[in-house]
């Protein structure tokens, strides 16, 4: 099993935590949101993880290299990361789709029952992880589901909405071609790289065969602001307590 995991961001809206290292560097509860995704995606049998980099790439190289996780993990840098969306990321690390691939937002913390989830599923080739809450934001990637098939997902969806995208998708069989066809495509256009890769993702659901895989429930959050940091340290603390509560935590 292979992940993808982009990374490559500064995070300039945790500001001051990411003036001087990336997000995926922050630390909850002692321990990097990137240390915590890794023993995650090593508890669920995943084998090898690439990791984008872009802003502080030597230092996100240098952690991985402390993990001593049994997996292969290898750093990809972006050299897009300062100019282009996270669109680039994808790109950049398009070498390392394969038959079977879990994409994964690098700002996101998640219990292993999150992932178990999504790769026990079995439904379209290319599927995203949603999850339903009582109120949605402007900054929240809502999505429309019909039945078990993604219908639309951005940021700017009017009206009722399904539920939230939470920064994991699976690709299995064809799924990442017909993705990474569907990127350049958007690429060669003059404003794909100002896009999000969701925006390739929204218009494969336009065409049809993009399903869902829902976590109502499970443990999981996401760190984009400073506002944000109480509930991301506050799953981390359940994820710790289902997964490595003895594990040291890996000084930088």
């Amino acid at each position: 099993m292979n992940a993808v995991v982009l990374s490559a961001g500064r995070g300039k809206r945790l500001t001051p935590l990411t003036d001087t290292h990336p997000k995926c560097l922050v630390r909850l509860n002692g321990r990097t949101l990137l240390e915590w995704q890794m023993r995650a995606l090593c508890a669920c049998g995943v084998t090898r993880v690439s990791v984008v980099t872009g802003f502080g790439a030597a230092d996100v190289a240098c952690a991985l290299r402390t993990f001593g996780l049994p997996m292969e993990a290898r750093a990809i840098f972006n050299p897009f990361y300062a100019v282009a969306d996270n669109i680039g990321s994808c790109w950049a690390a398009a070498d390392a789709f394969g038959a079977d691939t879990v994409l994964i937002n690098g700002d996101a913390v998640f219990e292993p029952a999150v992932l178990e989830r999504v790769l026990a599923a079995d439904g379209s080739d290319i599927a995203v992880t949603v999850s339903a809450k009582r109120d949605y934001d402007a900054d929240d990637m809502k999505v429309r589901v019909c039945g078990d098939r993604l219908t639309r997902i951005s940021k700017k969806l009017a009206g009722a909405v399904s539920g939230e995208a939470i920064g994991m998708i699976r690709f299995r069989r064809g799924g990442s071609a017909r993705f990474l066809a569907a990127l350049r495509a958007v690429l060669e256009t003059p404003e794909g790289t100002g896009l999000w890769y969701l925006s390739v993702i929204d218009a494969l659901a336009r065409e049809g065969g993009v399903g869902v895989t829902r976590v109502d429930g499970l443990t999981w959050a996401e760190l984009d602001f400073p506002v944000d940091l109480r509930a991301a340290e506050a799953a981390a603390r359940v994820v710790a307590a289902r997964l490595f509560a003895d594990a040291p935590a890996v000084a930088l």
